[in-house]
Protein backbone atom coordinates (compact mmCIF):
# COMPACT_ATOMS: atom_id res chain seq x y z
CA UNK A 1 0.00 0.00 0.00
CA UNK A 2 1.22 3.57 -0.64
CA UNK A 3 2.32 5.68 2.32
CA UNK A 4 -0.72 7.99 2.30
CA UNK A 5 -3.15 5.07 2.21
CA UNK A 6 -1.20 3.21 4.90
CA UNK A 7 -1.12 6.20 7.27
CA UNK A 8 -4.83 6.86 6.74
CA UNK A 9 -5.72 3.23 7.42
CA UNK A 10 -3.51 2.99 10.46
CA UNK A 11 -4.82 6.25 11.92
CA UNK A 12 -8.51 5.49 11.50
CA UNK A 13 -9.14 7.21 8.17
CA UNK A 14 -11.61 10.06 8.49
CA UNK A 15 -11.21 9.89 12.30
CA UNK A 16 -7.41 10.27 12.25
CA UNK A 17 -6.20 12.33 15.24
CA UNK A 18 -5.55 16.05 14.84
CA UNK A 19 -1.82 15.65 15.49
CA UNK A 20 -1.51 13.81 12.16
CA UNK A 21 -2.97 16.74 10.19
CA UNK A 22 0.40 18.14 9.07
CA UNK A 23 1.72 14.73 8.01
CA UNK A 24 -1.45 13.84 6.11
CA UNK A 25 -1.43 17.25 4.42
CA UNK A 26 2.16 16.73 3.26
CA UNK A 27 1.53 13.17 2.08
CA UNK A 28 -1.61 14.21 0.20
CA UNK A 29 0.16 17.17 -1.44
CA UNK A 30 2.95 14.87 -2.64
CA UNK A 31 0.45 12.27 -3.91
CA UNK A 32 -1.54 14.87 -5.81
CA UNK A 33 1.63 16.33 -7.33
CA UNK A 34 2.43 12.84 -8.61
CA UNK A 35 -1.07 12.58 -9.99
CA UNK A 36 -0.78 15.92 -11.76
CA UNK A 37 2.37 14.68 -13.50
CA UNK A 38 0.62 11.41 -14.37
CA UNK A 39 -2.22 13.28 -16.09
CA UNK A 40 0.28 14.79 -18.53
CA UNK A 41 1.37 11.33 -19.69
CA UNK A 42 -0.13 9.33 -22.55
CA UNK A 43 -1.58 6.91 -19.98
CA UNK A 44 -2.28 7.98 -16.42
CA UNK A 45 -2.29 5.97 -13.21
CA UNK A 46 -1.19 2.60 -14.60
CA UNK A 47 1.73 2.19 -12.17
CA UNK A 48 -0.30 3.63 -9.29
CA UNK A 49 -3.74 5.21 -9.63
CA UNK A 50 -4.20 8.96 -9.73
CA UNK A 51 -5.67 10.13 -6.42
CA UNK A 52 -8.62 12.43 -5.69
CA UNK A 53 -9.37 13.33 -2.06
CA UNK A 54 -12.70 14.05 -0.36
CA UNK A 55 -13.28 15.39 3.13
CA UNK A 56 -16.32 16.31 5.24
CA UNK A 57 -17.03 19.80 6.49
CA UNK A 58 -17.85 20.37 10.13
CA UNK A 59 -20.82 22.55 9.19
CA UNK A 60 -22.08 20.08 6.56
CA UNK A 61 -20.94 19.61 3.01
CA UNK A 62 -18.13 17.86 1.18
CA UNK A 63 -14.84 19.22 -0.08
CA UNK A 64 -12.69 17.60 -2.74
CA UNK A 65 -9.29 18.30 -4.21
CA UNK A 66 -8.13 17.07 -7.62
CA UNK A 67 -4.61 17.14 -9.15
CA UNK A 68 -5.57 19.85 -11.64
CA UNK A 69 -4.55 23.49 -11.96
CA UNK A 70 -6.97 25.88 -10.19
CA UNK A 71 -7.00 28.08 -13.31
CA UNK A 72 -9.60 25.64 -14.66
CA UNK A 73 -12.17 27.52 -12.57
CA UNK A 74 -11.85 30.52 -14.91
CA UNK A 75 -10.33 29.02 -18.06
CA UNK A 76 -11.89 25.81 -19.44
CA UNK A 77 -8.82 25.30 -21.63
CA UNK A 78 -6.38 25.38 -18.69
CA UNK A 79 -6.29 21.60 -18.18
CA UNK A 80 -5.73 18.72 -20.64
CA UNK A 81 -8.65 16.47 -21.51
CA UNK A 82 -7.95 13.66 -19.06
CA UNK A 83 -7.48 16.13 -16.21
CA UNK A 84 -10.85 17.65 -17.08
CA UNK A 85 -12.58 14.26 -17.16
CA UNK A 86 -11.10 13.38 -13.76
CA UNK A 87 -12.51 16.65 -12.43
CA UNK A 88 -15.90 15.98 -14.02
CA UNK A 89 -15.95 12.56 -12.34
CA UNK A 90 -15.25 14.22 -8.98
CA UNK A 91 -18.20 16.58 -9.56
CA UNK A 92 -20.37 13.58 -10.39
CA UNK A 93 -19.23 11.82 -7.21
CA UNK A 94 -20.20 14.85 -5.10
CA UNK A 95 -23.72 14.70 -6.52
CA UNK A 96 -23.99 10.92 -6.20
CA UNK A 97 -22.90 11.18 -2.56
CA UNK A 98 -25.86 13.47 -1.96
CA UNK A 99 -24.11 16.85 -2.04
CA UNK A 100 -25.73 19.79 -3.80
CA UNK A 101 -23.69 19.83 -6.99
CA UNK A 102 -25.88 22.61 -8.40
CA UNK A 103 -24.36 24.84 -5.67
CA UNK A 104 -20.79 23.87 -6.56
CA UNK A 105 -17.98 26.28 -5.74
CA UNK A 106 -14.32 25.96 -6.67
CA UNK A 107 -11.14 27.24 -5.07
CA UNK A 108 -7.52 26.44 -4.30
CA UNK A 109 -5.83 23.92 -2.00
CA UNK A 110 -2.03 23.83 -2.00
CA UNK A 111 -1.91 25.13 -5.57
CA UNK A 112 -4.49 22.67 -6.90
CA UNK A 113 -8.21 22.81 -7.69
CA UNK A 114 -10.56 22.40 -4.74
CA UNK A 115 -14.30 21.78 -5.04
CA UNK A 116 -17.05 22.20 -2.46
CA UNK A 117 -20.76 21.30 -2.39
CA UNK A 118 -23.22 21.50 0.52
CA UNK A 119 -24.72 18.45 2.21
CA UNK A 120 -24.00 14.82 1.33
CA UNK A 121 -22.41 11.77 2.93
CA UNK A 122 -18.67 11.83 2.37
CA UNK A 123 -18.33 8.08 3.06
CA UNK A 124 -20.21 7.45 -0.20
CA UNK A 125 -17.83 9.55 -2.30
CA UNK A 126 -15.10 6.94 -3.05
CA UNK A 127 -17.53 4.36 -4.42
CA UNK A 128 -19.41 7.06 -6.32
CA UNK A 129 -16.15 8.32 -7.80
CA UNK A 130 -15.18 4.81 -8.89
CA UNK A 131 -18.46 4.57 -10.80
CA UNK A 132 -18.18 8.07 -12.25
CA UNK A 133 -14.60 7.66 -13.53
CA UNK A 134 -15.10 4.16 -14.97
CA UNK A 135 -14.62 4.14 -18.71
CA UNK A 136 -12.44 7.24 -18.97
CA UNK A 137 -9.87 6.29 -21.59
CA UNK A 138 -6.31 5.63 -20.44
CA UNK A 139 -6.96 6.60 -16.82
CA UNK A 140 -6.87 4.69 -13.58
CA UNK A 141 -7.88 6.68 -10.53
CA UNK A 142 -9.06 6.27 -6.95
CA UNK A 143 -10.64 8.42 -4.26
CA UNK A 144 -9.66 8.64 -0.60
CA UNK A 145 -11.54 10.23 2.27
CA UNK A 146 -9.33 12.33 4.54
CA UNK A 147 -10.15 14.10 7.82
CA UNK A 148 -11.91 17.46 7.53
CA UNK A 149 -8.87 19.29 8.92
CA UNK A 150 -6.70 18.24 5.95
CA UNK A 151 -8.79 20.16 3.40
CA UNK A 152 -10.05 22.98 5.63
CA UNK A 153 -7.32 25.27 4.27
CA UNK A 154 -8.96 25.24 0.81
CA UNK A 155 -9.63 28.90 0.08
CA UNK A 156 -11.12 31.34 -2.40
CA UNK A 157 -14.12 29.06 -2.91
CA UNK A 158 -16.45 30.75 -5.35
CA UNK A 159 -18.70 30.06 -8.30
CA UNK A 160 -16.92 29.05 -11.54
CA UNK A 161 -16.63 31.95 -13.99
CA UNK A 162 -19.29 32.13 -16.71
CA UNK A 163 -22.84 30.82 -16.99
CA UNK A 164 -21.82 27.94 -19.27
CA UNK A 165 -18.50 27.02 -17.64
CA UNK A 166 -17.88 23.25 -18.02
CA UNK A 167 -17.81 22.87 -14.22
CA UNK A 168 -21.35 24.27 -14.06
CA UNK A 169 -22.47 22.07 -16.94
CA UNK A 170 -20.93 19.03 -15.21
CA UNK A 171 -22.75 19.98 -12.00
CA UNK A 172 -26.07 20.28 -13.87
CA UNK A 173 -25.61 16.89 -15.49
CA UNK A 174 -24.65 15.34 -12.15
CA UNK A 175 -27.67 16.92 -10.45
CA UNK A 176 -29.85 15.25 -13.11
CA UNK A 177 -28.35 11.88 -12.23
CA UNK A 178 -25.92 11.80 -15.15
CA UNK A 179 -22.21 11.06 -15.37
CA UNK A 180 -20.40 14.19 -16.56
CA UNK A 181 -17.23 12.27 -17.45
CA UNK A 182 -19.17 9.96 -19.80
CA UNK A 183 -19.88 11.44 -23.27
CA UNK A 184 -22.97 9.25 -23.75
CA UNK A 185 -24.47 10.47 -20.48
CA UNK A 186 -23.62 14.08 -21.34
CA UNK A 187 -25.44 13.71 -24.68
CA UNK A 188 -28.43 12.09 -22.96
CA UNK A 189 -28.88 15.12 -20.66
CA UNK A 190 -28.01 17.78 -23.23
CA UNK A 191 -31.56 19.01 -23.87
CA UNK A 192 -32.39 19.39 -20.18
CA UNK A 193 -29.18 21.30 -19.50
CA UNK A 194 -29.76 23.63 -22.43
CA UNK A 195 -33.33 24.29 -21.35
CA UNK A 196 -32.16 25.20 -17.85
CA UNK A 197 -29.44 27.46 -19.20
CA UNK A 198 -31.74 29.26 -21.62
CA UNK A 199 -34.32 29.71 -18.87
CA UNK A 200 -31.75 31.38 -16.65
CA UNK A 201 -30.04 33.42 -19.38
CA UNK A 202 -32.27 34.20 -22.38
CA UNK A 203 -30.45 35.22 -25.54
CA UNK A 204 -30.33 38.88 -26.57
CA UNK A 205 -31.26 37.78 -30.08
CA UNK A 206 -32.91 34.49 -30.95
CA UNK A 207 -30.72 32.34 -33.21
CA UNK A 208 -33.58 30.05 -34.23
CA UNK A 209 -35.46 33.05 -35.72
CA UNK A 210 -32.59 34.17 -37.97
CA UNK A 211 -34.03 34.45 -41.54
CA UNK A 212 -30.81 33.25 -43.22
CA UNK A 213 -30.79 29.40 -43.13
CA UNK A 214 -27.01 28.91 -42.97
CA UNK A 215 -26.47 31.64 -40.41
CA UNK A 216 -29.38 30.34 -38.33
CA UNK A 217 -27.86 26.86 -38.28
CA UNK A 218 -24.40 28.23 -37.44
CA UNK A 219 -25.75 30.28 -34.56
CA UNK A 220 -27.73 27.35 -33.17
CA UNK A 221 -24.73 25.00 -33.38
CA UNK A 222 -22.54 27.48 -31.53
CA UNK A 223 -25.29 28.24 -29.02
CA UNK A 224 -25.70 24.55 -28.26
CA UNK A 225 -21.94 23.96 -27.86
CA UNK A 226 -21.61 27.05 -25.66
CA UNK A 227 -24.60 26.03 -23.57
CA UNK A 228 -23.04 22.62 -22.97
CA UNK A 229 -19.66 24.13 -22.08
CA UNK A 230 -17.85 22.57 -25.05
CA UNK A 231 -14.76 24.75 -24.68
CA UNK A 232 -11.24 23.38 -24.62
CA UNK A 233 -11.09 19.87 -23.17
CA UNK A 234 -14.86 19.32 -23.13
CA UNK A 235 -15.66 18.24 -26.70
CA UNK A 236 -18.27 16.37 -28.71
CA UNK A 237 -18.47 14.07 -31.72
CA UNK A 238 -18.83 16.16 -34.88
CA UNK A 239 -21.83 14.06 -35.90
CA UNK A 240 -23.69 15.50 -32.89
CA UNK A 241 -23.71 18.96 -34.52
CA UNK A 242 -26.73 17.96 -36.58
CA UNK A 243 -28.72 16.75 -33.57
CA UNK A 244 -31.91 18.67 -32.88
CA UNK A 245 -32.32 19.92 -36.45
CA UNK A 246 -35.17 18.92 -38.74
CA UNK A 247 -34.31 16.18 -41.23
CA UNK A 248 -34.10 18.67 -44.12
CA UNK A 249 -31.55 20.79 -42.19
CA UNK A 250 -29.18 18.04 -41.09
CA UNK A 251 -27.06 18.04 -44.25
CA UNK A 252 -26.80 21.82 -44.01
CA UNK A 253 -25.76 21.49 -40.34
CA UNK A 254 -22.94 19.15 -41.36
CA UNK A 255 -21.71 21.59 -44.00
CA UNK A 256 -21.97 24.53 -41.60
CA UNK A 257 -19.96 22.58 -39.01
CA UNK A 258 -17.16 22.09 -41.54
CA UNK A 259 -17.27 25.83 -42.34
CA UNK A 260 -16.98 26.69 -38.64
CA UNK A 261 -13.95 24.39 -38.43
CA UNK A 262 -12.36 25.95 -41.51
CA UNK A 263 -12.84 29.43 -40.01
CA UNK A 264 -11.26 28.40 -36.71
CA UNK A 265 -14.30 28.96 -34.52
CA UNK A 266 -14.29 25.23 -33.85
CA UNK A 267 -11.18 23.16 -33.29
CA UNK A 268 -10.85 19.45 -33.87
CA UNK A 269 -9.50 16.74 -31.59
CA UNK A 270 -9.12 13.32 -33.21
CA UNK A 271 -10.53 10.53 -31.06
CA UNK A 272 -10.63 6.76 -31.48
CA UNK A 273 -12.31 6.35 -34.86
CA UNK A 274 -14.15 9.65 -34.45
CA UNK A 275 -13.78 13.37 -35.06
CA UNK A 276 -14.45 15.45 -31.97
CA UNK A 277 -14.83 19.23 -31.97
CA UNK A 278 -14.90 22.02 -29.40
CA UNK A 279 -15.16 25.80 -29.29
CA UNK A 280 -11.88 27.69 -29.54
CA UNK A 281 -11.50 29.79 -26.34
CA UNK A 282 -9.32 32.22 -28.30
CA UNK A 283 -12.29 33.04 -30.54
CA UNK A 284 -14.81 33.53 -27.73
CA UNK A 285 -15.57 37.11 -28.78
CA UNK A 286 -16.34 36.14 -32.37
CA UNK A 287 -18.38 33.13 -31.24
CA UNK A 288 -20.54 35.13 -28.83
CA UNK A 289 -21.06 37.91 -31.38
CA UNK A 290 -22.30 35.38 -33.92
CA UNK A 291 -24.59 33.67 -31.39
CA UNK A 292 -26.08 36.86 -29.95
CA UNK A 293 -26.24 39.19 -32.94
CA UNK A 294 -25.56 37.11 -36.03
CA UNK A 295 -22.30 38.97 -36.74
CA UNK A 296 -20.18 36.90 -39.11
CA UNK A 297 -16.45 37.03 -38.27
CA UNK A 298 -13.83 37.51 -41.00
CA UNK A 299 -12.94 34.25 -42.72
CA UNK A 300 -16.25 32.46 -42.12
CA UNK A 301 -17.84 31.40 -45.38
CA UNK A 302 -21.13 29.66 -44.79
CA UNK A 303 -22.66 27.33 -47.40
Amino acid sequence: MDELGAVLEGAGGIDAPAELRARLHALLAAELARGEAELARSRSGYDAPVTVAFAPEAAGGIRAVVPVVPALRADPDAAPERAWLLTAAAVGALAQAGAGADELTAGVWDGLLALRAPGGEVELAPLAFEEQVAGVDRLRARALVVPAAVLESAGDLREPLGAAHPLKVAARIAALGGRPADPASVAEHEEAVLAALEGASPQVARPHEDPDPSRRVARRILQRLDGMGKWGGYHTDITHLARGFAANDRALAGAVGEALLAAGLLREKPSVGQRHVFLDPGRAGDIRALIDAGTLPPGLRLP
